[in-house]
This record gives structure tokens, C-alpha cells and sequence, in this order.
């Protein structure tokens, strides 16, 4: 999953390049990331990649996941390279796809007349590869229920959501180094770089299934397999009014995040000043980036370890370590006066309070509660991206502190909205329609990632017309476009999905308390609960 994270934000901290070496838009660039989806929403493929789990098992499933993954990256990273730019597929893709009956007239077609051939093949890769990470997320999660049951699952899922989060701070560092190898831009290094790491996801996979075949043969167990998604649990599941909050909830926030991450790099480019850096100086070498990298990692792992340590002073010693690292890796990005090494920060601050927020869900309650606030902080983030950060762009040192602050902020939002999300959900529904419900709520969440990249895309353009009008006229070129977008008008509409999620989450937290649907209560407490109720039947 940290491959594949990678893998997936791996355009983003280049869209500057996609620009000014493929002739991308906003409007292309944006098409090309949202159909990621695309095949998840309207073909329902997440819905038969959850039949496929059911009837062929996690082994199989986990196999099939890496090599569709693959074959999506491999095409992707064709699409990049100079050896596309005039074949047969570049004269095809230029003159085919360019209108879809149907999709056209619904306004839900992956291209568009007028986008470029290498962005279309690309899309048809991001779509296959959008397919396979999409099952790869289920069947992972399925994996580790079955290892861990009865045991530290919480612990076991928290710990591989964190370690797939630092693959977008990977990408966001890495991604522009491939790029930019050697003093001559090639965007379709930085996707090799991610094709190379699906392979190694793939031969995890391969070593799990043999690792998952010898724990059945050690246990005489067979291999446990998923309750199928039935129609029939479609009904029991929309009539709550409850999981449509905690559905709405979810595609809102999400869309408020993810599809930001794909312009962050950008929006950082256009709203800082940043001064070209000496190729020859230490802070313009490419050594630079392992350093930093190194100096993310001890922050990652020191946070998060600093949750679990017995002994005080060890957590205390961790935790003094993470905070001098982290502000150290701020420094470096500083130094390095890269967007991308800037925006890297945002899972770091996450990762440390995870643990954090988990525990206090289980033990705490106030899961609604903690909705309103994540919804909170993501509106500040974003309007504080919107009209604040602007105001800075004289004054560099003062911008980029105002956007690591942003930044980290964003991360903890991010983290704390998913912390009380998630567990919510069994609350609300039958524990025997549970599958389904997690997979009605990532379908809706689908049709918001492949719709908002693609609307940020289209906003931009509609927004900027001057940049449009002086690249038409020959007054200024793609790579000073590339980096003159105003971005308020996408992150105020960002904002706008938090406003919703904030009044989503009011409603839910009064529905809560007015039907007692347990949200605010402790996790813990509810199981002491159930247990008290069965030996109180038991004896009676």
C-alpha cells in the first residue's frame, strides 16, 4: 500500500512540468487524475472486486490486485515517454476518444475534444491501475483482519495506514528528483520510479501468498473469505438516516483532501516566492533529497513509537527527538526552496497522533464530536491556503512557515476525521450488512475523487483566463504559466465541502444524542457492554 500511494500522487508534484514538456492544462491534468475512479464508479468495479474477494479468497485476490496495478503503471508510464510522442497510439488517441455517447451527454466522459493524446492513453492506464489499488485497499484490509484477529488489529491497521500516508511525502520528494535527473526533464522517469516500486508490490504479494497458504496449513483452517455483497442489504442500509451522514461525511472530506494533494504541489508554486537554488551547492544536489528523506523517516518513527513506549522517559526522549527532526526537515525544505519537499511534511504530523486518536476513540468516545472539529480545521486550512498564504508571497520565510503550519494542521485534520469515521460505522448498521455498507460508503467516496480532481482542473482555466489568452498569443510561455494560477477560487471551494461536512456533522451529532446511536460513547465501553449483557442472559 505504500507503493501504491506512492504511485498515485506521483504526477502531482510535477503537474509544473506535465505542463510545459506535454502541453497539460489544468483542465487535462485534472481529467487525467480523476479517472482514476472512473471505472470504480461507473463500471462498478469496486463492487465486483468485492465478489471476487468473496469467491476466490485474499490470496488471489491480493495477486490479481498487484499485477492490475502494474499493468495500469506500465501504460501510464508509455503514455509519458518520448518514444509515445508521434507513434500510432499518439495519431490514434488524437483522433479517437474525443466524443463517447452517453458519457458526453451525462458530462461524465473520462476525455474531452481537445485533450492531449499522451493525457488520454495516460487516463486509460490511471483507470486500470485506479482498479487495482481500489482491491488491493479491500483485500489488504481483509488480510490483516484474518492475521490479527483477537490480537493488536487496531494497532496492525493504524500502523499500515501510516506507513501508506509516508508514501505521498515519498512521492512529493522524490517524484521531482527523477524528473529532473541529471539536469535534463523527463516526467516519465518519475513514473518509471513508481512503475519499479509496483513491482516490488507485487512480488509482496506473491511472498504473502505463500506466507498466507502456510498459516492455513499450520492452523488446518481454511481460508476465510468475505460475506458477499447482496442487493437485498441495499435497502436495509439506505433507510438510515444515520449511515447517509457518515456517507456524505465521507465522500465531503475526502474530496476535500485527496484531490487536493494532486494541485498542493502547485498551488505552493503559485502562491510562494521561491529563488532558483546553485546546481553545484549542497541544497541543489540530488544527495539532498536522501537526507531529507532520512530526516522524515526518524520523524515518522519516532512519533509513532513514542505512542507505545513503557517507560516515560523513553517517550519522552522519542517524542523531543521527532519535534527537533521535524523541525529540521522544515529547515531542509526550506533550503531547498522546493514546493514539493514543503508539501511532504503533511502526512508527518499524522502519522505521530494516529495512535493518539485511535486510543482516545476506543477509550474516550466523542467520535461525532471529533467529525465537527476535523470539519473545522479543514475549512481554516483551506481558506487560510486561499487568502492568507497570498499575502506572503513577498516575504518568503514568512510564507513558507505559514504553509508548514497549514500544512501540518491539514495532516492532523486529516487523521482525526478517519480516526472516528470509520469505527462509526458498525454503530449504524447491522453487523451482518457490515461488508456491505463499507462497500456502498467507498463507492460514494469514488464518485468524489474522480469528480473533484477533474472540477479543480476546470475552475483553474475558467478562473485564469489571462494565462490562457497570453500562452494563445505567445506572451508568455508554459513554464511561466505552469506556476502563475490564482488558486483561490478551487481552495474556497474546497472550504465549501467543510462547510457541508461541518453541518453534516452538527446534524449527526444531534441525531446521535437524540436517538442514542452510541457515537460519542467509548468503543471499549460498548464491548465491556455487550459482554455484561451476555453472561446477564446467560444466567437468566
Amino acid at each position: 500500500m505504500f507503493c501504491s500511494y506512492i504511485f498515485m500522487d506521483i504526477l502531482s508534484p510535477i503537474k509544473d512540468l506535465l505542463q510545459s514538456t506535454r502541453g497539460w492544462d489544468s483542465t487535462a491534468f485534472g481529467t487525467m487524475q480523476g479517472s482514476e475512479t472512473f471505472l470504480n464508479v461507473f463500471i462498478f468495479f469496486l463492487i465486483f472486486a468485492g465478489i471476487i474477494l468473496d469467491k476466490m479468497g485474499v490470496r488471489f485476490t491480493a495477486v490479481l490486485s498487484g499485477a492490475v496495478m502494474l499493468v495500469g503503471a506500465v501504460i501510464n508510464w508509455y503514455a509519458l515517454t518520448d518514444s509515445f510522442l508521434g507513434s500510432s497510439l499518439d495519431v490514434w488517441f488524437t483522433n479517437h476518444l474525443n466524443y463517447i455517447p452517453g458519457f458526453d451527454e451525462l458530462g461524465i466522459s473520462p476525455f474531452y475534444k481537445g485533450m492531449p493524446a499522451s493525457a488520454k492513453f495516460s487516463a486509460v492506464g490511471f483507470m486500470i491501475f485506479g482498479c487495482g489499488v481500489e482491491m488491493a485497499g479491500i483485500t489488504v484490509s481483509r488480510g490483516i483482519v484474518k492475521w490479527f484477529k483477537g490480537r493488536e488489529m487496531a494497532l496492525a491497521m493504524g500502523s499500515e495506514m501510516a506507513l501508506a500516508r509516508l508514501g505521498v511525502a515519498t512521492c512529493m520528494i522524490f517524484s521531482p528528483v527523477f524528473a529532473e535527473l541529471g539536469g535534463t526533464i523527463s516526467v516519465s522517469r518519475s513514473v518509471a520510479f513508481g512503475v519499479v516500486l509496483l513491482m516490488i508490490a507485487l512480488i509482496m504479494f506473491i511472498v504473502y501468498f505463500f506466507m498466507d497458504k502456510k498459516l492455513d496449513s499450520q492452523t488446518g483452517e481454511a481460508e476465510e473469505k468475505d460475506d458477499p455483497f447482496k442487493i437485498s442489504d441495499l435497502g436495509k442500509i439506505l433507510s438510515s438516516w444515520a449511515f447517509w451522514l457518515v456517507a456524505l461525511l465521507c465522500v465531503l472530506y475526502y474530496s476535500a483532501i485527496f484531490p487536493f494533494q494532486k494541485y498542493a504541489v502547485n498551488m505552493l508554486q503559485c502562491n510562494l516566492a521561491f529563488t532558483d537554488v546553485a546546481p553545484d551547492s549542497f541544497w541543489g544536489s540530488e544527495a539532498v533529497s536522501v537526507w531529507q528523506y532520512v530526516v522524515m523517516l526518524i520523524v515518522a518513527f519516532a512519533s509513532f513509537a513514542s505512542n507505545f513506549g513503557k517507560n516515560k522517559i523513553v517517550r519522552t526522549v522519542m517524542l523531543v527527538v521527532a519535534v527537533c527532526c521535524l523541525v529540521l526537515y522544515c529547515w531542509m525544505g526550506y533550503m531547498r526552496q522546493s514546493a514539493a519537499a514543503i508539501f511532504a511534511v503533511f502526512p508527518l504530523l499524522a502519522v505521530g497522533i494516529t495512535p493518539i486518536l485511535g486510543k482516545y476513540v476506543d477509550y474516550k468516545g466523542k467520535a461525532a464530536s471529533m467529525l465537527v472539529l476535523g470539519a473545522l480545521l479543514l475549512i481554516a486550512c483551506h481558506l487560510t491556503f486561499a487568502f492568507v498564504l497570498p499575502m506572503f508571497k513577498d516575504t518568503p520565510v514568512g510564507g513558507v512557515i505559514v504553509a508548514y503550519l497549514t500544512i501540518l494542521v491539514l495532516g492532523a485534520s486529516f487523521s482525526l476525521v478517519p480516526a472516528s469515521l470509520w469505527p462509526s460505522v458498525p454503530k449504524l448498521v447491522d453487523s451482518k450488512i457490515i461488508g456491505s455498507a463499507y462497500a456502498l460508503i467507498f463507492w460514494i467516496q469514488n464518485i468524489g475523487l474522480w469528480l473533484f480532481p477533474m472540477l479543480i482542473g476546470k475552475v483553474l482555466d475558467s478562473t485564469n483566463p489571462q494565462i490562457t489568452e497570453a500562452l494563445a498569443n505567445g506572451t508568455m510561455t508554459e513554464e511561466v504559466a505552469s506556476i502563475s494560477y490564482n488558486y483561490t477560487a478551487p481552495l474556497v471551494m474546497l472550504a465549501c465541502l467543510g462547510v457541508a461536512a461541518l453541518v453534516l456533522g452538527l446534524v449527526l451529532k444531534a441525531l446521535d444524542a437524540k436517538k442514542h446511536l452510541g457515537l460519542e460513547l467509548p468503543n471499549v465501553q460498548n464491548v465491556v457492554e455487550v459482554e455484561e449483557s451476555e453472561v446477564e442472559t446467560a444466567e437468566q
